[in-house]
């Protein structure tokens, strides 16, 4: 796995690959949920030649409406805990996964920045969500502190693909 920050979209493109080989060895296809990332995690799965056999579909869901039509989170949820939140991340991944023939879904929710922060969800709060089929819901909290927008999109992409691995991973050790 890839232990350093990415500098660059490229830097993605190894643990992209991993992911593609190790989904498709399983014979799995995987949907995307994204907030703060605006489609980059599917994006670099999809710039590699071959992703088609194990990609199913991208939801983009910059707002949260889009949230609500696409993917079905509850519009109360958002009002009660906020878009950036564990419960939102975990409803965007169910929805993707509900909504999609992907037997995986990843969702990221978070602040990118550089505004939009406060003081308890500071810029580079991000959660990130991993559905798997017939098993239960993976969260993982973020805190990308003192980096720039483009920073914290980067590792929240490299975190996620990461996160779908570890999934992947844990599910074949069962």
């Amino acid at each position: 796995m890839i232990d350093k920050a990415p500098q660059s979209f490229d830097d993605l493109a190894p643990l992209a690959a991993l992911v593609l080989e190790e989904l498709k060895s399983r014979g799995m296809m995987v949907a995307t949920a994204e907030s703060c990332t605006g489609g980059m995690i599917c994006s670099s799965l999809t710039e590699i030649s071959g992703s088609s056999a194990v990609v199913d579909r991208g939801f983009v869901t910059y707002s949260n409406e889009a949230k609500v039509d696409l993917l079905g989170v509850s519009p109360e949820l958002i009002e009660k805990v906020g878009a950036v939140s564990k419960e939102v991340a975990i409803a965007m991944a169910e929805g993707a996964l509900s909504r999609s023939n992907a037997d995986v879904a990843v969702s990221v929710t978070g602040i990118a920045g550089p505004g939009g922060g406060s003081e308890e969800k500071p810029v580079g709060t991000v959660h990130i969500a991993i559905a798997c089929k017939n098993q239960s819901i993976r969260h993982a909290p973020c805190l990308f502190s003192e980096r720039d927008r483009k920073q914290v999109r980067l590792e929240t992409v490299q975190t996620a693909l990461s996160s779908i691995l570890n999934a992947l991973t844990e599910e074949s050790a069962r």
